[in-house]
């Protein structure tokens, strides 16, 4: 039975320019081709689980603007509930500043979350009962973490499960160790992992060294990312990596994304955590084989594709 995702998190607009090569400090180079689109790890995970074929219940918060009113009509092309998604009267929708590298598909990111980042205590009592009625709750680190820190113990209390994309990376403090504690499942990237464990994540033997040390904190599931390497997976008592799909890649920017998406979908329609990273790992393959973010994000049909 497919349990309902209640996803919390950000939205921002990307605006995404790709260039021959990525810029030095200081310096300015043309790009040949620019794309707006919709963005945020928050936003990616909840469209990239929806077209995994999940039930995704969307809680975001957006300016009272024209990249708003962009948002709301791309939910509602995608299908998307939109009814939980909160409005802010004086900030603005949040932006991405995206720069692609089009030979390797490197990219780096300059984010401005603007509203996403003001989500206050009487927004969090408007949402209170949806995220109790949730299955699972995906997350990330791209919203006021006071916000995130009371939604996620509504639905720790809730016994709703919980999976955590601590990106972008955060330095681990007594705030950040109390949110992390609450994760069921903990989905970082080896920058990530190394962020909130101090283990520099270079291979398996080290991101089982990073596991170890989130295990300690209670947490039952981790799966590190690593690129072309694949994935590290370990559920407390098992581990292993999985490897990732052999694809050129052309632009990685949503990649993270897809897989967090993709593996809380497959979580939540009862797969168990390995077979839930391969299939993050399958959705991934296929995200990164495209420009964009929210466009790139694969279909359930692309996915078992691939998997067969």
């Amino acid at each position: 039975m497919q349990q309902k995702i209640v996803m919390f998190g950000s939205y921002v607009t990307d605006l995404t320019g790709t260039a021959g090569r990525l810029p030095t400090a200081g310096e300015t180079v043309f790009a040949d081709s620019f794309a707006m689109g919709p963005g945020g790890k928050g936003s990616n995970q909840a469209v990239a689980a929806h077209r995994a074929g999940a039930d995704v219940t969307l809680i975001t918060k957006l300016g009272r603007d024209p990249f708003g009113e962009a948002a709301l009509a791309f939910y509602r092309g995608e299908g998307i509930d939109t009814g939980f998604v909160l409005l802010d009267n004086e900030k603005s929708t949040g932006v991405a500043l995206i720069c692609v590298d089009a030979q390797s598909g490197q990219n780096q990111i300059v984010v401005a979350p603007g509203a996403c980042i003001n989500i206050t205590e009487e927004d969090i009592a408007t949402i209170r009962q949806t995220v109790k009625s949730a299955g699972f709750l995906l997350a990330q680190f791209e919203v006021n973490m006071d916000a995130l820190a009371s939604v996620m113990g509504i639905a720790k209390a809730a016994g709703v499960k919980i999976v955590l994309n601590p990106a972008p990376a955060r330095g681990l403090n007594k705030e950040i160790l109390e949110i992390l504690s609450m994760a069921d499942v903990l989905t970082p990237n080896e920058t990530e992992a190394q962020a909130i464990t101090g283990v520099p994540v270079t291979g398996e033997e080290s991101a089982k060294q990073a596991a170890a040390i989130m295990h300690k904190w209670g947490v039952g599931g981790v799966v590190i990312t690593m690129g072309g390497m694949g994935a590290f997976v370990s559920d407390g008592s098992a581990a292993k990596m999985i490897p990732a799909y052999p694809v050129k890649a052309d632009d990685t920017t949503g990649a993270g994304d897809a897989f967090s998406g993709a593996l809380t979908a497959a979580l939540a329609e009862g797969k168990e955590l390995f077979a839930a990273a391969a299939f993050g790992n399958a959705a991934a393959s296929l995200a990164v084989q495209k420009f964009g973010t929210a466009p790139a994000l694969p279909r359930r049909e692309e996915i078992d594709r691939v998997l067969r």
